[in-house]
């Protein structure tokens, strides 16, 4: 089987696939940033003292992890244009749906992280005069992203293999890369096999990052 494989075609398509990395980068990215930062919102509202905050960002966490993600790709892709008017590129739709998607998930790390710092440092901002506002973002949000961050990044990794998703929308990512120019050069195996190696090194090499990580921050703490 091996012995057909024309692995000469690479070469000649990898300008047309790290285009396609760059995007599926760019998603991860403005997937991780948005995510964490509606998911730090998220996570706030829920460990409020408002049952309407509680409630809405519980249900909200709740209905996007009971949903299957290529779902709510389709969702977004095909609903934001009849709810607008106007017509969304398959690039912005899934930037959209893996922010809102992925906030979820950064919530509950965010809120397990909130909750591991001790009750203590609450109450030794409130003695030094603090708000709660000033008391969250000096005292506590700092100490929680230093306890997630290899929780994070690990479900950084998760999303940029999800990234391949897109591919149903025709998002222009690794993937869709690699099946347009496996089919320019009738070698679709090849460049399937290329791309899965890809996804592969990269994983393996960010895990690696992670775990040398999650050693610095176990000492420091």
């Amino acid at each position: 089987m091996f012995s057909t494989l024309d692995l000469s075609v690479i070469a000649p398509s990898l300008p047309f696939l790290w285009t396609g990395l760059q995007y599926s980068l760019k998603l991860t990215l403005v997937a991780m940033t948005g995510g964490i930062i509606l998911g730090t919102f998220l996570a706030l509202c829920r460990l409020s003292s408002s049952r309407v905050l509680a409630g809405a960002a519980t249900a909200y966490v709740d209905l996007m992890r009971s949903i299957p993600l290529v779902m709510v790709i389709l969702w977004f892709f095909l609903l934001i244009p009849l709810m607008t008017g106007n017509p969304v590129g398959a690039e912005t739709s899934a930037m959209l749906t893996f922010t809102a998607f992925e906030a979820a998930y950064y919530s509950e790390i965010m809120r397990a992280g909130i909750q591991s710092v001790s009750r203590g440092q609450v109450a030794a901002g409130d003695a030094l005069g603090l708000t709660y506002r000033q008391t969250m973002s000096y005292i506590v949000l700092p100490q929680a992203f230093r306890n997630m961050i290899p929780v994070l990044l690990t479900q950084t990794i998760i999303l940029f293999q999800d990234t391949s998703l897109v591919y149903i929308i025709g998002a222009k990512d690794l993937l869709k890369a690699a099946e347009i120019a496996g089919k320019n050069y009738n070698r679709p195996i090849e460049m399937y096999i290329f791309v899965a190696l890809c996804y592969f090194v990269l994983c393996i090499s960010l895990s690696l990052v992670v775990k040398q990580l999650q050693k610095r921050v176990a000492i420091v703490r």
